[in-house]
């Protein structure tokens, strides 16, 4: 991401200690190489300070404090909001994608568990995308031995609220899911929110009466690819791919920037 958009849509979101000596270093400098440690997933230490900071006193400690402190205190999130906000035009609701997935971790950690089917410990979250395939949310980590419907209420409406703090109402918007959100707590928080929910039924769920009919559009639900599509652009950034942050807030503040790079790669300077 090159230095204009950083300072446009990143920097004024990114929050300043109001006590205390006021930084040296040009944040939007600490940005940069922060992006390129989620690019390219090399460890903190690895950071080619003097490529950005030639002639400044700077420490791999020192970029890896900036991001902490901006990952715990939701600047990142904030900074995301704000440039959906304001690029709301660029958006594509005529129907969205809900997706989990499931992502590797090698160092264990908050929301970490042992996952059969991966054979090994992972950490799961769900993704809305819209009908571009670009990412709007994610809801926050969860250990790896539950499925995507575990605490489902609460983290989608998470996922709900990031999107309403930006002013974009989901209000009518199809929401293509596959069978394994097929769930009448999951239909009910949608009912909630007023989104129609195009859910593939699931045959293995026992639950659900064989005589109640449920409508699903298998043309709409074809659209469901773009979130596979926008989790294979998610898997370019190395530090996603696998994951080596123990503290869920880290992980998610990741996350936020990249969806905010993702989207400004549409963006004009």
């Amino acid at each position: 991401m090159d230095e204009d958009k950083i300072r446009d849509w990143i920097i004024p979101h990114l929050r300043k200690g109001k006590r205390g000596f006021k930084s040296k270093i040009c944040l939007t400098k600490v940005v940069q190489l922060i992006l390129k440690r989620m690019k390219t997933g090399c460890q903190w230490r690895e950071l080619s300070l003097k490529e950005y900071c030639e002639g400044d006193a700077v420490s791999w400690q020192l970029i890896y404090y900036y991001f902490n402190k901006w990952s715990k205190d939701g600047s990142f999130r904030q900074a995301w909001i704000a440039l959906l906000s304001a690029n709301k035009s660029k958006i594509d609701l005529s129907s969205a994608q809900l997706d989990g997935s499931h992502t590797p971790s090698k160092r264990g950690g908050e929301q970490v568990g042992y996952q059969g089917r991966k054979g090994c410990k992972t950490t799961n979250s769900l993704y809305l995308s819209d009908n571009n395939g670009q990412l709007l949310s994610v809801g926050s980590p969860q250990s790896g031995e539950h499925n995507d419907l575990f605490e489902i209420s609460r983290l989608f409406e998470e996922i709900i609220a990031v999107l309403e703090q930006a002013d974009i109402s989901c209000k009518g918007v199809f929401l293509n899911a596959d069978p394994g959100f097929d769930s009448e707590a999951f239909r009910q928080v949608c009912e909630q929110e007023e989104i129609e929910l195009n859910v593939k039924p699931n045959k293995r769920n026992s639950k659900t009466s064989t005589d109640q009919y449920r409508y699903f559009d298998d043309e709409l639900y074809k659209k469901r690819t773009k979130i596979e599509h926008a989790n294979a652009w998610l898997d370019a950034f190395k530090a996603l791919l696998v994951r080596y942050e123990t503290k869920a807030f880290t992980w998610m503040g990741l996350h936020w920037l990249a969806f905010i790079t993702l989207f400004c790669r549409k963006l004009k300077v």
